[in-house]
């Protein structure tokens, strides 16, 4: 059958091939017919009938009167009250550094080690050392000079003045700071002291730092 269509070739038209007759020719550009501008058109009459709003109906829609009166609100899982609540978080919540002092009895006993620890975890570059007062937090940071190293003590002086506290600043070495935290009152460690130290560690120190050495 296919070699019997193959010979007619010649004879519809010399200048066809086979190839061509099982493809059919485009043009990259054709003009639109009567009709399909028609269809267009209406198309476009269709999209525009839904509606100004180019979202349409977009979210939930509110119960009918007749939902209102078949409770129907009780039949479904949920809660049905979606009124929204502001709740105000509790110290739990907060970061130690958005906490304030709070004022220490001396008959309160000193936080225990076990506690310690866990609250060390909160912040960054601290330790537990070992005092005549007891335990104590103590952090050290290597500054690039002595200059550095004065102004370091007066911004953590500045943070300490407006929570009411007073921490142990030394320079150790002309390019070291040290600073110690505890609560001498009742001889170690108490919450005000982590609140403290959380605080410290949001001072901005980069440009006190020794500058880092790049190598080609």
């Amino acid at each position: 059958m296919a070699s019997a269509l193959l010979s007619l070739v010649p004879t519809l038209n010399p200048n066809l091939s086979s190839s061509n007759i099982f493809h059919k020719p485009t043009t990259p550009f054709s003009t639109p017919s009567p009709s399909s501008r028609r269809r267009s058109k209406a198309r476009s009459h269709k999209i525009s009938a839904v509606g100004g709003d180019l979202l349409g109906d977009f979210g939930a829609r509110d119960p009918f009167d007749a939902e209102i009166e078949s409770n129907f609100g009780e039949k479904v899982l949920g809660y049905s009250n979606t009124e929204h609540k502001i709740l105000i978080p509790n110290l739990s919540a907060l970061s130690l550094s958005q906490r304030s002092c709070e004022p220490v009895s001396d008959s309160q006993s000193p936080m225990a080690r076990e506690d310690a620890e866990k609250l060390l975890n909160k912040v960054v570059g601290w330790r537990l050392v070992e005092g005549d007062g007891g335990i104590r937090l103590q952090c050290l940071w290597k500054v690039r000079n002595y200059e550095c190293g004065e102004e370091l003590i007066k911004r953590i002086n500045r943070v300490a003045e407006d929570a009411g506290y007073y921490p142990n600043l030394h320079i150790v070495e002309p390019n070291q700071v040290r600073a110690e935290l505890w609560t001498s009152s009742i001889g170690g460690l108490s919450m005000n002291d982590f609140i403290m130290a959380a605080k410290i560690d949001e001072i901005k120190t980069m440009d006190l730092l020794p500058k880092k050495r790049v190598w080609a």
